[in-house]
């Protein structure tokens, strides 16, 4: 199976024609999550609590509570479902992006006097209610940060305000938040905020009053980019869940907290936004294959204007927000979480010893990934460059094998013939050329026939 190796085209599969037929279009229909989610047995993975894979797919809403009247909220979040979210990463008080910040878009305030966390407004916090349930009831995780502090510690986030008020005022805030939201059974806390502050007492102080409300609630921490949880908090007792956030290239940084000993799974919480960093959609499907094909349980999409919905004074605002829903981002990510949960996502395990895709990989954003299930029934490879890529079969089970190119943009496949090669032979294959957008990415497929 040498050359392009392609042959019919046709839709993602049967099941999955429909959805897929035209991008942009999509109305992708996946079965809710039973909550709370929780981490699966190997701690590498989550699971709803049916016992269900639950492959954390995620938008970018950091306004969303402070900024959107109930109408634009309901807008964005039916969005947001058909398009196959079911995460979002939220600010439930925020202090720079929004019209009216650090009120929400009715003028209510966070606190009664300002900067004063022991004096929260029911007002405000209220209608943060009703918000956080609407996503419950329509099937989202709400990765929820409670004071985000900011970059630099500077005037985007609450780092400044919470070192004047000192540690019991914030005691006294998390325990607020903790006894509150105790009964929402769909957040995953996030602590800090763009920056690894030189005094952490003012993030442990939230996170520890949080998690002693809520015992076995799941916690990460979104710290400076390059800068993972797992080493900024090492040994706090509340994170139980580590992250990526960088915006060079992603396969460095996941490779790494995949290798971490200990059970802690790990997401992409945050890499180049949509509209930002002069980020191509390319650049965002690769920051998305390359940390889950490296072991990564989930990661989070962003899109300017959509998290700041259009408030942000010093960010890019190319269109409305309402008008950059169906972006072309936003079309290959509920491209990738078909593909994704097309497989046996849960099992399978990176392919950094580049034993089945043996190269090239490329560098940097245009770098290849791969990943084969644990019981030797398929691989997936994300193939960044339109370039011929060699595969050995050896890691897959015996017996004949399908193999086909997947369009990340278009969703459009073309199947190459089945062959049962001679167990250990390579194989060179070629990409098919320019997806549906222009682009040279395409994911390959590998699978057994009969697995």
């Amino acid at each position: 199976m040498s050359g392009s190796a392609v042959g019919r085209r046709t839709a993602i599969g049967a099941a999955a024609a429909a959805a897929f037929g035209t991008v942009g279009r999509a109305q992708t229909a996946h079965e809710p999550p039973v909550f709370p989610i929780r981490m699966a047995q190997g701690g590498r993975h989550f699971e709803d609590s049916a016992g269900r894979p639950f492959l954390l797919h995620g938008d970018t809403a950091w306004s969303l509570i402070a900024q959107l009247n109930p109408e634009d909220a309901e807008l964005y979040l039916r969005d947001r479902r058909s398009r196959g979210f079911n995460a979002l990463l939220v600010n439930l008080i925020e202090h720079r992006y929004a019209s009216r910040a650090p009120a929400n878009i009715r003028g209510d305030a966070p606190f009664l006097r300002a900067d004063d966390f022991t004096a929260p407004n029911e007002r405000y916090f209220a209608y943060a209610d009703q918000i956080l349930r609407r996503a419950r009831d329509l099937g989202f995780l709400v990765l929820l940060a409670p004071a985000y502090i900011g970059g630099g510690g500077g005037e985007d986030g609450w780092y400044q305000p919470m070192r004047a008020a000192g540690n019991a005022a914030l005691r006294r805030y998390g325990a607020y938040v903790g006894r509150r939201y105790s009964g929402f059974d769909n957040i995953l806390w996030v602590h800090a905020g763009d920056y690894d502050p030189p005094d952490r007492s003012v993030v442990t102080a939230v996170a520890e009053e949080i998690a002693a409300a809520n015992p076995g609630v799941l916690h990460t921490a979104h710290c400076a980019p390059e800068t993972a949880p797992a080493d900024l908090f090492a040994g706090a007792a509340w994170l139980n869940v580590n992250n990526v956030y960088t915006y060079r290239p992603v396969d460095p940084m996941a490779r790494r907290q995949a290798q971490r000993s200990g059970r802690m799974p790990f997401i992409m919480i945050e890499s180049a936004y949509e509209n930002e960093h002069g980020a191509s959609e390319r650049r965002i499907r690769s920051q998305a294959y390359q940390a889950l094909l490296n072991g990564a349980c989930g990661h989070v999409f962003g899109n300017s204007p959509i998290w700041h919905y259009g408030t942000s004074p010093i960010h890019p605002r190319p269109m409305r927000w309402q008008a950059a829903l169906g972006s072309h981002g936003a079309q290959s990510m509920t491209l990738l979480r078909r593909i994704m949960e097309d497989l046996p996502w849960a099992t399978l395990q990176p392919d950094t010893e580049e034993r089945f895709l043996i190269g090239p990989r490329g560098e940097g954003h245009e770098r290849s990934v791969a990943a084969v299930a644990g019981d030797g029934s398929c691989a997936i490879a994300y193939v960044a460059g339109g370039h011929s890529v060699t595969v050995d079969l050896a890691p897959l089970r015996a017996g004949e094998v399908a193999v086909r190119w997947i369009d990340p943009a278009g969703g459009a496949v073309l199947i190459a013939p089945e062959v049962e090669p001679a167990r250990g032979r390579r194989w060179r294959l070629t990409s098919p050329g320019a997806n549906a957008n222009g682009f040279a990415d395409w994911v390959l497929e590998v699978r057994v026939r009969g697995s």
